[in-house]
């Protein structure tokens, strides 16, 4: 799924094509990817763009008369851009079209299950109904991290993921946060030390910073179009098996539904090893405790 950081340098590159744009048109090409039908999308024809704001991992597109259109990519969407003219025509098998008079946005998604959404609203007051008011690390103290993170008591990974704890953190940046900070993920949030909170509230800004300018260069002033949640620079994510790049033990990981948590042990989990919910039970006494039990 998209997070803070593709969904930052998507809404820049469609800043540049879409403020002042009007829109002419639109197609959708599956029933359920409209999720409201008052107002229409129809009533968003002929307005201009305004502007564009990130709603956790939504994208806000602003139109005149405080009309809004949001996009949720969810895991499998993603954005493609047409310039005018010949090429606009090579956006077959998009689930949506939107015709700007600077270019078309199409909305794509791999895979069976539908799950990216489409969204029209005819106020700001119901554009901030769909917020789920997830704290932006980026421009919060350590004070306001601190506090948000203890209004409940749940592991690290399901808190930074929780989009109405904390804004645009999915699955990918928070392995990625967890290990700069070297915090379990499976820890509680109310038995970190003070010293832990700045550790994972100094990792969170750095990894989300650092991966938003990797990004934006990556893309340059071209459309981003590789937007994926497997990178090759990252340290633990998408990485089982493989070395973590700060001291050479085995990437591990613990699955669950269509996700899994990548982690480093000899780094987050004082060696220890993970639980998997179905590996672990069905090996049982053959699941390795510990990081020397799986090398031997």
């Amino acid at each position: 799924m998209p997070e803070l950081p593709d969904i930052t340098v998507y809404i820049e590159a469609l800043e540049r094509r879409l403020r002042g744009a009007r829109l002419e048109s639109a197609r959708i090409s599956h029933p359920f990817l409209l999720r409201t039908f008052d107002p229409p999308l129809s009533s968003l024809f002929g307005r201009r763009v305004l502007g564009l704001r990130r709603l956790g991992k939504r994208i806000a597109i602003g139109f005149e008369g405080e009309h809004w259109l949001v996009l949720h990519l969810m895991i499998a969407g993603r954005l493609h851009w047409l310039d005018p003219g010949p090429a606009a025509k090579k956006g077959r098998g998009a689930l949506a079209y939107l015709v700007f008079d600077t270019g078309t946005l199409t909305l794509t998604e791999a895979g069976s299950k539908r799950r990216a959404s489409l969204s029209v609203f005819g106020s700001s007051q119901q554009l901030a109904a769909v917020d789920p008011g997830g704290l932006e690390v980026l421009d919060a103290s350590l004070e306001e991290f601190g506090s948000r993170l203890l209004a409940g008591n749940h592991t690290l990974k399901r808190s930074l993921t929780d989009p109405r704890t904390f804004s645009g953190i999915g699955n990918s940046y928070s392995d990625e946060i967890l290990h700069r900070a070297q915090l379990s993920p499976v820890m509680l949030t109310q038995k970190l030390s003070p010293e832990a909170i700045r550790r994972l509230y100094e990792a969170a800004r750095a990894v989300l910073t650092e991966w938003t300018g990797r990004l934006r260069e990556e893309a340059g002033a071209a459309f981003p179009e590789k937007v994926t949640a497997f990178r090759p620079q990252m340290a633990v994510h998408g990485r089982f098996g493989q070395p973590c790049p700060v001291c050479g033990t085995a990437v591990q990981r613990i699955r669950y539904a269509e996700n899994e948590t990548n982690y480093c042990p000899r780094c987050q989990t004082e060696g220890r090893i993970l639980a998997d919910r179905s590996l672990s039970r069905l090996l049982k006494d053959d699941w390795p405790r510990t990081v020397e039990e799986l090398e031997a």
